[in-house]
């Protein structure tokens, strides 16, 4: 495999584009109730409802319980990150995708203490030395409350490669990212095109 450097994980930036001043929840919470539009976009993130379920004793901002495949037709495949072990066996064990087929990644995670500010998944597949990378935007999000317990993202569809030269063993480095460059996760798996799903 060609391992990826760390700069092909990084994820690509817009010119010109630069992020706000912090605030905490409580200073958003304050800000101008009578501004209608501010009050419209607070509730988008999901502010003001709801108790916080953030851990005090889990540092951790973004919690990522569950990655998906979903295949239309087919029961989708999940893989439980809140199993101990869960990523080492995700690099062991591959699974297989038929060819030609679509299907859509998703996400099941948690935010907890401050609002995540711009979310990105990114990933490099590597075969025969060959590097493809892509990116995609989750977004922004606040702290998951009682009246919002998780957040679930699904991925822009896409294509399996087909044909004789699509078909055969796949790796990948994934990470999870956000506008301030804070890694949440990144881990290894890899995945077999093959003429069918077994």
């Amino acid at each position: 495999m060609s391992t990826p450097r760390p700069e092909d994980l990084e994820p690509e930036t817009t010119e010109g584009f630069k992020l706000g001043e912090k605030k905490t929840i409580e200073e958003y919470n304050k800000l101008d109730a009578n501004d209608e539009s501010l009050k419209k976009w607070k509730e988008s993130l999901g502010l003001g409802s709801g108790d916080d379920l953030s851990d005090p004793k889990d540092p951790r901002k973004v919690i990522i319980f569950s990655l998906g495949l979903e295949v239309e037709g087919r029961s989708d495949i999940i893989i439980d990150l809140t199993k101990p072990g869960a990523l080492e066996d995700l690099n062991k064990q591959p699974f297989t995708i038929k060819e030609g087929a679509t299907f859509r990644m998703k996400a099941r995670f948690k935010v907890q203490h401050q609002i995540l500010s711009g979310l990105k998944y990114v990933q490099v597949v590597s075969r025969m030395g060959v590097k493809n990378k892509m990116q995609e935007m989750i977004g922004s999000y606040s702290p998951n409350t009682s009246d919002k317990r998780e957040y679930e993202k699904k991925f822009e569809s896409e294509t399996a490669p087909s044909g004789m030269i699509g078909r055969g063993h796949y790796e990948a480095v994934s990470k999870f990212i956000d506008d301030d460059n804070q890694t949440h996760l990144q881990f290894k798996w890899s995945f077999d095109i093959k003429k069918d799903w077994q």
